[in-house]
Protein backbone atom coordinates (compact mmCIF):
# COMPACT_ATOMS: atom_id res chain seq x y z
CA UNK A 1 0.00 0.00 0.00
CA UNK A 2 2.63 2.45 0.76
CA UNK A 3 4.88 1.60 -2.05
CA UNK A 4 2.44 3.43 -4.68
CA UNK A 5 2.18 6.91 -3.00
CA UNK A 6 6.58 6.86 -1.95
CA UNK A 7 6.45 6.33 -5.75
CA UNK A 8 4.63 9.07 -6.13
CA UNK A 9 5.98 11.31 -3.95
CA UNK A 10 9.18 10.59 -5.32
CA UNK A 11 11.42 11.78 -2.41
CA UNK A 12 13.01 9.76 0.62
CA UNK A 13 11.03 8.22 2.87
CA UNK A 14 12.12 10.19 5.73
CA UNK A 15 11.13 13.67 4.27
CA UNK A 16 7.77 12.00 3.60
CA UNK A 17 7.72 10.81 6.92
CA UNK A 18 8.64 13.67 8.39
CA UNK A 19 5.77 15.81 6.10
CA UNK A 20 3.13 13.17 7.76
CA UNK A 21 4.29 13.87 10.96
CA UNK A 22 4.14 17.96 11.03
CA UNK A 23 0.90 17.77 9.16
CA UNK A 24 -0.49 15.06 12.16
CA UNK A 25 0.87 17.80 15.01
CA UNK A 26 -0.68 20.99 13.59
CA UNK A 27 -4.05 18.88 12.51
CA UNK A 28 -4.14 17.93 15.95
CA UNK A 29 -3.18 20.99 17.75
CA UNK A 30 -5.93 22.56 15.45
CA UNK A 31 -8.48 20.32 17.09
CA UNK A 32 -7.76 20.92 20.48
CA UNK A 33 -9.04 24.46 19.97
CA UNK A 34 -12.75 23.35 21.35
CA UNK A 35 -14.73 26.05 20.59
CA UNK A 36 -17.83 25.18 23.32
CA UNK A 37 -15.39 24.53 26.23
CA UNK A 38 -13.20 28.28 25.31
CA UNK A 39 -15.94 30.06 24.99
CA UNK A 40 -18.37 28.52 28.27
CA UNK A 41 -14.91 28.69 30.26
CA UNK A 42 -13.42 32.03 29.42
CA UNK A 43 -16.52 34.03 28.05
CA UNK A 44 -19.12 32.97 30.06
CA UNK A 45 -17.13 31.28 33.01
CA UNK A 46 -19.07 28.49 33.21
CA UNK A 47 -18.25 25.21 31.68
CA UNK A 48 -20.28 23.67 29.87
CA UNK A 49 -18.90 20.03 30.40
CA UNK A 50 -20.31 20.81 33.55
CA UNK A 51 -24.29 21.05 32.65
CA UNK A 52 -26.27 19.25 30.60
CA UNK A 53 -24.98 15.88 29.06
CA UNK A 54 -21.74 16.31 29.89
CA UNK A 55 -20.67 17.06 26.10
CA UNK A 56 -18.45 19.78 24.90
CA UNK A 57 -20.32 20.03 22.28
CA UNK A 58 -22.47 22.67 19.85
CA UNK A 59 -25.82 20.62 21.00
CA UNK A 60 -25.13 20.43 24.39
CA UNK A 61 -23.70 24.45 24.64
CA UNK A 62 -26.92 25.43 22.61
CA UNK A 63 -29.22 23.70 25.27
CA UNK A 64 -27.24 25.11 28.12
CA UNK A 65 -26.37 28.27 27.05
CA UNK A 66 -28.31 29.39 23.39
CA UNK A 67 -27.77 32.74 22.08
CA UNK A 68 -25.41 34.40 19.36
CA UNK A 69 -22.08 32.64 21.18
CA UNK A 70 -23.78 29.36 19.30
CA UNK A 71 -22.52 30.71 15.91
CA UNK A 72 -18.85 31.44 17.84
CA UNK A 73 -18.82 27.77 18.56
CA UNK A 74 -19.99 26.76 15.23
CA UNK A 75 -17.35 28.90 13.43
CA UNK A 76 -14.68 27.70 15.94
CA UNK A 77 -15.34 24.03 14.79
CA UNK A 78 -15.48 24.34 11.25
CA UNK A 79 -12.96 27.03 10.77
CA UNK A 80 -10.13 24.51 12.42
CA UNK A 81 -11.29 21.71 10.50
CA UNK A 82 -11.16 23.64 7.23
CA UNK A 83 -7.34 25.25 8.22
CA UNK A 84 -6.29 21.36 8.87
CA UNK A 85 -7.21 19.75 5.62
CA UNK A 86 -5.93 22.94 3.92
CA UNK A 87 -2.40 23.00 5.42
CA UNK A 88 -2.15 18.78 4.30
CA UNK A 89 -3.29 20.01 0.76
CA UNK A 90 -0.54 22.65 0.27
CA UNK A 91 2.13 20.46 2.05
CA UNK A 92 0.95 17.53 -0.21
CA UNK A 93 0.43 19.46 -3.30
CA UNK A 94 4.27 20.54 -3.19
CA UNK A 95 5.18 16.84 -2.79
CA UNK A 96 2.79 15.40 -5.41
CA UNK A 97 -0.80 15.70 -6.33
CA UNK A 98 -1.19 11.71 -5.82
CA UNK A 99 -0.66 12.69 -2.02
CA UNK A 100 -3.26 15.22 -1.35
CA UNK A 101 -6.45 12.71 -1.25
CA UNK A 102 -4.67 10.62 1.47
CA UNK A 103 -2.97 14.64 2.99
CA UNK A 104 -6.54 15.49 3.46
CA UNK A 105 -7.59 12.25 4.76
CA UNK A 106 -4.76 11.85 7.43
CA UNK A 107 -5.36 15.32 8.41
CA UNK A 108 -8.90 15.33 9.42
CA UNK A 109 -8.71 12.13 11.08
CA UNK A 110 -5.71 13.91 13.59
CA UNK A 111 -8.16 17.15 13.64
CA UNK A 112 -10.77 14.50 15.34
CA UNK A 113 -8.77 13.22 17.58
CA UNK A 114 -7.53 16.91 18.78
CA UNK A 115 -11.61 17.87 19.02
CA UNK A 116 -12.77 14.94 20.87
CA UNK A 117 -9.32 14.24 22.91
CA UNK A 118 -7.92 17.73 23.44
CA UNK A 119 -4.75 17.78 25.87
CA UNK A 120 -5.63 21.49 26.29
CA UNK A 121 -8.57 20.56 28.05
CA UNK A 122 -8.07 17.38 30.62
CA UNK A 123 -8.79 14.95 27.11
CA UNK A 124 -12.48 15.81 27.74
CA UNK A 125 -13.77 17.11 24.00
CA UNK A 126 -16.49 16.47 22.21
CA UNK A 127 -17.93 14.46 19.93
CA UNK A 128 -16.88 15.73 16.84
CA UNK A 129 -19.82 16.10 14.61
CA UNK A 130 -19.75 19.20 13.34
CA UNK A 131 -15.87 19.01 12.50
CA UNK A 132 -16.46 15.95 10.92
CA UNK A 133 -19.03 17.34 9.28
CA UNK A 134 -16.99 20.28 7.82
CA UNK A 135 -14.17 17.55 7.22
CA UNK A 136 -16.65 15.71 5.26
CA UNK A 137 -17.19 18.69 3.06
CA UNK A 138 -13.64 18.93 2.61
CA UNK A 139 -13.39 15.33 1.06
CA UNK A 140 -16.17 16.88 -1.74
CA UNK A 141 -13.72 19.25 -3.30
CA UNK A 142 -11.57 16.85 -5.27
CA UNK A 143 -10.30 17.80 -9.11
CA UNK A 144 -8.94 14.75 -9.48
CA UNK A 145 -12.16 12.24 -8.43
CA UNK A 146 -15.61 13.13 -10.38
CA UNK A 147 -17.14 11.54 -7.39
CA UNK A 148 -16.02 13.21 -4.76
CA UNK A 149 -19.19 15.23 -4.37
CA UNK A 150 -20.62 12.42 -3.13
CA UNK A 151 -19.03 11.88 0.26
CA UNK A 152 -20.37 15.31 1.98
CA UNK A 153 -24.17 14.57 -0.48
CA UNK A 154 -24.72 11.09 1.39
CA UNK A 155 -23.10 11.90 5.16
CA UNK A 156 -24.73 15.43 5.37
CA UNK A 157 -27.66 14.45 3.12
CA UNK A 158 -28.60 11.43 5.61
CA UNK A 159 -27.75 13.60 8.92
CA UNK A 160 -30.18 16.48 7.38
CA UNK A 161 -33.27 14.15 6.72
CA UNK A 162 -32.75 11.66 9.86
CA UNK A 163 -32.49 14.89 12.44
CA UNK A 164 -35.31 16.56 10.69
CA UNK A 165 -37.61 13.32 10.94
CA UNK A 166 -36.94 11.94 14.37
CA UNK A 167 -35.04 14.97 15.80
CA UNK A 168 -32.49 13.27 17.33
CA UNK A 169 -29.27 14.48 16.43
CA UNK A 170 -27.60 11.37 17.42
CA UNK A 171 -29.19 9.28 15.13
CA UNK A 172 -28.18 11.28 12.32
CA UNK A 173 -24.68 11.67 13.72
CA UNK A 174 -24.74 7.97 13.47
CA UNK A 175 -25.22 7.76 10.28
CA UNK A 176 -22.62 10.21 9.39
CA UNK A 177 -20.17 7.95 11.36
CA UNK A 178 -21.57 4.61 9.89
CA UNK A 179 -21.32 5.80 6.46
CA UNK A 180 -18.48 8.16 5.89
CA UNK A 181 -16.04 4.85 5.30
CA UNK A 182 -18.86 2.93 3.15
CA UNK A 183 -18.85 6.05 0.63
CA UNK A 184 -15.27 6.64 0.92
CA UNK A 185 -14.45 2.98 -0.65
CA UNK A 186 -17.42 4.44 -3.26
CA UNK A 187 -14.92 7.16 -4.06
CA UNK A 188 -11.61 5.94 -3.84
CA UNK A 189 -11.05 2.43 -3.59
CA UNK A 190 -7.93 2.86 -1.26
CA UNK A 191 -6.97 0.93 1.52
CA UNK A 192 -5.15 3.33 3.04
CA UNK A 193 -7.71 5.91 2.10
CA UNK A 194 -10.16 3.48 3.72
CA UNK A 195 -8.69 2.83 6.95
CA UNK A 196 -8.56 6.16 7.68
CA UNK A 197 -12.08 6.72 7.04
CA UNK A 198 -12.60 3.89 8.95
CA UNK A 199 -11.02 5.45 11.94
CA UNK A 200 -13.13 8.65 11.91
CA UNK A 201 -16.48 6.71 11.49
CA UNK A 202 -15.27 4.50 14.69
CA UNK A 203 -14.62 7.43 16.62
CA UNK A 204 -17.70 9.13 16.28
CA UNK A 205 -20.02 6.01 16.73
CA UNK A 206 -17.68 5.64 19.85
CA UNK A 207 -18.39 8.98 21.29
CA UNK A 208 -21.63 8.40 20.19
CA UNK A 209 -21.93 4.97 22.34
CA UNK A 210 -24.01 6.53 24.77
CA UNK A 211 -26.62 8.02 22.59
CA UNK A 212 -27.14 4.85 20.92
CA UNK A 213 -27.83 3.24 24.09
CA UNK A 214 -30.53 5.66 24.76
CA UNK A 215 -31.86 5.59 21.52
CA UNK A 216 -32.12 1.64 21.79
CA UNK A 217 -33.99 2.36 25.43
CA UNK A 218 -36.34 5.62 24.36
CA UNK A 219 -34.65 7.61 26.60
CA UNK A 220 -32.52 9.72 24.40
CA UNK A 221 -33.75 14.15 24.38
CA UNK A 222 -35.18 15.05 21.56
CA UNK A 223 -33.34 18.21 20.05
CA UNK A 224 -35.73 21.60 19.73
CA UNK A 225 -34.82 25.18 18.85
CA UNK A 226 -36.49 26.58 22.24
CA UNK A 227 -33.90 26.70 24.60
CA UNK A 228 -35.48 24.96 28.06
CA UNK A 229 -35.51 28.70 30.81
CA UNK A 230 -33.53 27.35 33.74
CA UNK A 231 -35.35 27.92 37.10
CA UNK A 232 -35.22 31.03 38.98
CA UNK A 233 -31.99 30.98 41.61
CA UNK A 234 -31.97 32.33 44.74
CA UNK A 235 -28.33 33.48 44.70
CA UNK A 236 -28.85 35.13 41.20
CA UNK A 237 -30.57 37.46 41.28
CA UNK A 238 -34.14 34.97 40.79
CA UNK A 239 -37.51 35.83 42.52
CA UNK A 240 -36.97 34.26 45.95
CA UNK A 241 -39.30 31.68 46.85
CA UNK A 242 -42.48 32.45 49.14
CA UNK A 243 -41.83 30.92 52.04
CA UNK A 244 -45.11 28.26 52.95
CA UNK A 245 -47.55 29.61 55.05
CA UNK A 246 -48.20 28.04 58.14
CA UNK A 247 -51.67 27.43 58.73
CA UNK A 248 -52.84 29.43 61.64
CA UNK A 249 -53.23 27.61 65.09
CA UNK A 250 -56.68 27.60 66.66
CA UNK A 251 -56.49 29.50 70.01
CA UNK A 252 -58.14 28.52 73.04
CA UNK A 253 -61.05 30.57 74.01
CA UNK A 254 -60.93 32.27 77.20
CA UNK A 255 -63.07 31.44 79.42
CA UNK A 256 -64.12 34.36 81.34
CA UNK A 257 -64.09 34.56 84.96
CA UNK A 258 -67.22 34.51 87.38
CA UNK A 259 -67.63 37.73 88.51
CA UNK A 260 -67.65 38.07 92.61
CA UNK A 261 -71.60 39.03 92.09
CA UNK A 262 -71.96 35.93 90.34
CA UNK A 263 -70.13 33.60 92.68
CA UNK A 264 -71.80 35.23 95.85
CA UNK A 265 -74.97 35.96 94.34
CA UNK A 266 -76.44 33.72 91.26
CA UNK A 267 -79.98 34.77 91.93
CA UNK A 268 -79.41 38.74 91.94
CA UNK A 269 -77.55 38.05 88.22
CA UNK A 270 -80.63 36.02 87.11
CA UNK A 271 -83.25 38.74 88.61
CA UNK A 272 -81.26 41.57 86.65
CA UNK A 273 -81.44 40.28 83.57
CA UNK A 274 -85.13 39.60 83.75
CA UNK A 275 -85.23 43.44 84.48
CA UNK A 276 -83.96 44.51 81.13
CA UNK A 277 -86.07 45.58 78.64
Amino acid sequence: MLSRYLDAAGTAPGWLALAAAGVAVVAYCLGCFNGAVVVSRYILRNDVRSHGSGNAGLTNFYRVFGGPLTLVVILSDVVKAVLAVLFATFIAGHISPELVALAKYWAGTFCLLGHMYPCTFQFRGGKGILSGGAIAIMMGFDSGNPWSWCIPAVVWGGFILLAAATKYVSLGSCWAGFSFPFVTWFVYREPLILLLSVLVGGLILWKHRGNIVRLVKGTESKFSLHKKKPEPDAGEGGAQPEAAEEPPQPQAEETPAPSQEAEHAPGQAAGNEEETP
